[in-house]
């Protein structure tokens, strides 16, 4: 249980007066979000062994979150004609986490005709950027700032998984104002919580609130919206419904590196806020996540056809990333222009790997082995023809 003895524990009441009081406006759009916000703010008070200092942390993360989303339906209610506007034929990058979705995301982004979800945009959203304001600004410079103290203090993230101000971020930071995203769970060990958004959550709120973002967010910067998030896996049923016309890829990877880097990025957050970290239980409940992740995947082939979604290999992506894109472009009757190709080859030269540091992990600090894990996920390796490296 969290230490909260010299602290305030929080409400969704108090969350909301605060977000109210931050902002001089009160509607947030869904009251259905709100059965998230209840189950996180208990699941933080009881179960997270916060830090007083990380529990802090993480009320200011959802009251900010609270806040940002008041803004958002406020330009909404001011400027309805938005809503008409349709998000046409989103391209969604998506697989397990550690997968290269980020390499994949930048170097799809840095077509001119793509419309990243940036970084700083997910937390500061309105007013809409105009195409000047993507990479400028002081909406951005604060995000930066922000990136540049992690950088100095906590260099091991960055290490793992790093992203600048303009980066393009996991749209999953669309389903954070709806308190139905992963990235709550991996903040914290939070039982309730992640039973609660694994097996019993509605995700269509969550995915209504991130289509209604994006529709603000293109008001003055339209472009083809280019998306990523390890974890769409979970809800793809409700992403195409809100989607239909959505275009999806998936990366692979061998999942013993998988399950291993993971692992290694879930710890190095978790220690960052929490009193002490359980690293086997780490390990069992990536392994648990990702069979789920890989079950809905299934089933969504099995409904929808294989051709549902495109499939790439990490190993392709490394050895050759830019003809891995091209033939992302090439499945979807998409153009890659001269100018998106040179663009993808500059970024390539300016962000070798390992840029931010190197990154290390063993499997067996989280209580697993390579083979275990091979032996646990060989039917998916075997469905999805994914290369392996066998031993220690």
């Amino acid at each position: 249980m969290t230490d909260t003895a010299t602290l305030t524990t929080a409400t969704p009441a108090s969350v909301l007066a605060e977000a109210r009081a931050r902002t001089g406006l009160s509607d947030f759009g869904d009251s259905a979000i709100l059965d998230g916000l209840t189950r996180l703010l208990a699941s933080y008070a009881d179960e997270a062994g916060f830090t007083p200092r990380g529990y802090q942390g993480a009320v200011e993360t959802v009251t900010a979150a609270m806040a940002n989303r008041m803004r958002v339906e406020d330009w909404l209610t001011r400027r309805p004609e938005l809503l008409t506007r349709p998000v046409e034929k989103p391209l969604f990058l998506f697989g397990l986490p550690r997968t290269g979705t980020t390499l994949a995301i930048n170097l799809l982004a840095a077509d001119p005709g793509a419309r990243a979800f940036l970084r700083w945009e997910a937390f500061d959203s309105v007013p809409p950027p105009r195409p000047e304001e993507l990479h400028a600004g002081p909406r951005y410079e604060a995000a930066q700032a922000r990136i540049d103290m992690s950088l100095k203090y906590a260099p091991h993230i960055s290490a793992i998984h790093h992203e600048d101000g303009d980066s393009p971020t996991e749209c999953q930071f669309a389903m954070a104002p709806s308190f139905c995203a992963q990235v709550y769970e991996s903040m914290a060990d939070i039982p309730s919580y992640r039973h609660w958004f694994l097996h019993e959550a509605d995700y269509m709120p969550a995915f209504t609130y991130h289509k209604r973002l994006l529709q603000v967010l293109q008001a003055e910067a339209p472009g083809r919206w280019t998306l990523k998030n390890p974890w769409h896996p979970l809800f793809l049923n409700a992403l195409i419904a809100t989607y239909p016309d959505a275009r999806l890829v998936m990366t692979h990877r061998d999942p013993a590196d998988v399950v291993g880097s993971a692992c290694s990025l879930i710890k190095a957050i978790r220690m960052m806020t929490s009193e002490k970290v359980d690293c086997a239980r780490i390990g069992a409940t990536m392994v648990e996540l990702f069979t789920l992740m890989i079950a809905r995947t299934d089933a969504f082939h099995a409904e929808r056809g294989i051709d549902a979604i495109h499939h790439i290999q990490y190993s392709d992506m490394m050895a050759d990333p830019l003809g891995t894109i091209r033939g992302i472009y090439t499945r979807f009757d998409e153009p890659l222009t001269p100018q998106a190709d040179a663009a993808m080859q500059a970024y390539l030269a300016a962000n070798q790997q390992g840029k931010h540091g190197g990154h290390a992990y063993r499997l067996e600090d989280y209580g697993l082995t390579r083979a275990g894990i091979h032996a646990h996920f060989a039917d998916y390796i075997a469905r999805y023809r994914i290369p392996v490296r066998r031993g220690p």
